[in-house]
């Protein structure tokens, strides 16, 4: 399956990473709070479509580029070798934070 993930792991990570979930519509919402509890432009989306358990490459590649980050340091986000320190550091050098 590649670089593919399970939703309910990506929205886990989301969670636990700083990211403030919000219900409604078709997709779950995701805004990222900085350590300050301070909203951010940085967001993505997440289908509730139940073809959607796992979310292929293509999709992981577009929530990277939402989230300001390459697809591999996204991967890292999610798998949690990149630490919510460190994705903040980086958010601050592109003036995101």
């Amino acid at each position: 399956m590649g670089n593919s993930r399970a939703r309910d792991a990506i929205q886990e990570s989301f969670v636990k990473k700083g990211f403030l979930p919000k219900e409604g519509g078709d997709h779950w919402r995701y805004i990222y709070l900085s350590h300050d509890g301070k909203k951010t432009a940085v967001h993505t989306k997440i289908s509730r479509g139940s073809k959607y358990k796992y979310l292929s490459d293509s999709l992981i590649a577009q929530m990277a580029k939402q989230c300001m980050l390459t697809k591999s340091d996204f991967l890292a986000l999610v798998d949690c070798p990149l630490s919510r320190q460190e994705y903040e550091a980086k958010l601050q050098q592109q003036g995101a934070v």
